[in-house]
């Protein structure tokens, strides 16, 4: 199986065999034992290790005095997500706001990487959605057992009125795990047909008016990530919530 991208090419040469005898293992057959990493993984791969080095160039390069340019980026980030997050989860925001952090930025430069001549948008692809969703998806329940017990939490999902609870309780769960599906189809979606207009423009028409649609592919790229994210949020509030 040729890949497109030389990182591809370059991590199933190194880590190719072990991920494929690790696989097998656990029962997992890949297509082509050769080459399990494909072109969006490796993307992911690679934008997960650019956030990664930007949070450590922060942290080193902490400075009430003189702060530097990639310090004034994390402020600027952390204040935006903040504010939305202490606006929608409420008063106890600050231990969801790195993971919040974290799904905007990872969605927003995957989605970004459409913009290169070449490079196919990783989240036009729906299993990198589906990925993103279910952390997501995983992460809100988890909590939500953690900050209403096993029982409290189950009980959130049966209303406030008991004698409905019986007609309730199966539909909160269904729509619960509809999110998985609902966050999915969003992003890949809009990102897919974003991704497939753009192609179709850039290859009927002259150079000027695709440039039109990378920046809405651009614009779309930015909505998407953050849509991604208020919906995380609202769902952290939601498992959260505390009736009084």
């Amino acid at each position: 199986m040729a890949h497109s991208y030389l990182i591809t090419r370059l991590l199933d040469h190194l880590f190719g065999p072990a991920i494929t005898a690790f696989l097998n293992l656990i029962g997992v057959h890949p297509t082509d034992p050769a080459y399990p990493i494909n072109d969006s993984f490796a993307l992911e791969l690679l934008v997960a290790a650019g956030l990664i080095l930007f949070f450590i160039v922060v942290r080193m390069t902490l400075s009430v005095e003189k702060p530097g340019a990639a310090q004034h980026v994390a402020e600027l980030i952390h204040e935006f997500t903040g504010s939305h997050a202490e606006q929608i989860i409420g008063h106890h925001y600050d231990r969801f706001q790195a993971f919040t952090t974290c799904v905007f930025l990872f969605i927003l430069l995957n989605n970004l990487l459409g913009l290169i001549p070449g490079i196919v948008t990783p989240t036009s692809a729906p299993v990198v959605p589906l990925g993103i969703a279910l952390c997501t998806w995983l992460y809100f329940n988890f909590y939500g057992f953690k900050e209403q017990g096993f029982v409290g939490y189950l009980k959130h999902h049966a209303g406030p009125i008991w004698w409905i609870a019986p007609l309730l309780f199966p539909i909160e769960i269904v729509s619960n795990l509809a999110r998985i599906m609902s966050l999915t189809i969003r992003l890949y979606a809009n990102m897919f047909a974003s991704d497939l207009v753009t192609l179709v423009f850039f290859s009927l028409v002259p150079m000027a008016i695709p440039a039109v649609f990378l920046g809405l592919h651009a614009g779309v790229s930015l909505i998407q990530a953050y849509v991604f994210m208020l919906l995380s949020m609202i769902y952290l509030g939601i498992a959260t919530a505390h009736d009084h």
